[in-house]
């Protein structure tokens, strides 16, 4: 449908923006569909952010906006509310305007990481988990395995202080969950998940001792492209189940389109 001055506008807000997928995956479901909206990729650099927030709420037939690094807390904080999943991470990735005016947002990160992994049919409740990454993907899946009744959570990161306070949030809001701060070795989990950009250039190093790893083990890496990463490759060479970033995305995809109020779904390959 050729865009009009009636047409709905999204933002896909990140810095750098070139390697999103967002908006070409919504402007194709808009076409499908026949949906009077177009999605536009925007990057600008965080110092920026006030201003260009200040000018997005201003813009009338802006309807929503899925965001990203580096912007995902600035955006929690400007927005006028938020659902119970950004709340405990104090991070967004989607907002919308509601009939008043104000600003919601919400995080699907986790929620798309569980539902990925439920579609696969990849058991998590009474797992030992260990997670790599407590930055703003790995916060929210944190939270939601704790949710899904993982026996145990063990959170590491390079920046020790996050992880450690990351640790205690998941572990006051699901007291039945064991939560730990520990070192990215896999002895002892059956659960390991990837939540870090390691692992996205060719020649970066693992981001977790791979020489642990053992077949019973489920090894999940949240990055999609490559999309079989050296971790998983190696994990797939011992025997593990691996689980693909691309699937949480799918899913993520499906769950931004019902928040954002598109008519009908991302369909997933």
């Amino acid at each position: 449908m050729p865009i009009g001055g009636k047409s709905t506008i999204y933002f896909m807000i990140a810095d750098p923006v070139d390697h999103a997928k967002s908006p070409g995956m919504f402007n194709g479901l808009f076409e499908t569909e026949n949906i009077d909206a177009i999605m536009v990729p925007v990057s600008f650099p965080v110092f920026g952010f006030e201003t260009s927030w200040s000018s997005f709420e201003q813009m009338k037939n802006l309807r929503g906006m899925i965001v990203s690094v580096p912007f995902k807390g600035l955006a929690f904080a400007h927005c006028q509310h938020a659902n119970p999943r950004a709340n405990r991470v104090r991070a967004a990735n989607a907002v919308i305007r509601q009939s008043d005016g104000s600003l919601l947002c919400d995080n699907f990160d986790g929620a798309g990481f569980v539902e990925g992994m439920k579609r696969n049919r990849h058991v998590m409740r009474g797992k030992r988990a260990l997670l790599v990454g407590a930055g703003g993907a790995g916060a929210s899946i944190a939270f939601c395995l704790a949710e899904e009744k993982v026996e145990s959570l063990t959170i590491c990161d390079i920046d020790g202080d996050r992880a450690s306070t990351l640790a205690r949030l998941v572990a006051e809001e699901f007291p039945q969950c064991r939560v730990t701060m520990g070192a990215p070795d896999p002895t002892g989990h059956n659960l390991v998940v990837n939540a870090t950009p390691v692992g996205l250039k060719p020649d970066d190093p693992y981001p977790l001792d791979v020489d642990r790893l053992t077949a019973e083990m489920t090894v999940v890496d949240i990055i999609m492209q490559p999309r079989e990463t050296r971790l998983l490759q190696r994990a797939k060479a011992i025997g593990c189940a691996i689980q693909f970033g691309q699937e949480m995305m799918d899913c993520q995809m499906e769950l931004l389109a019902d928040f954002l109020q598109v008519r009908g779904k991302v369909e997933v390959e």
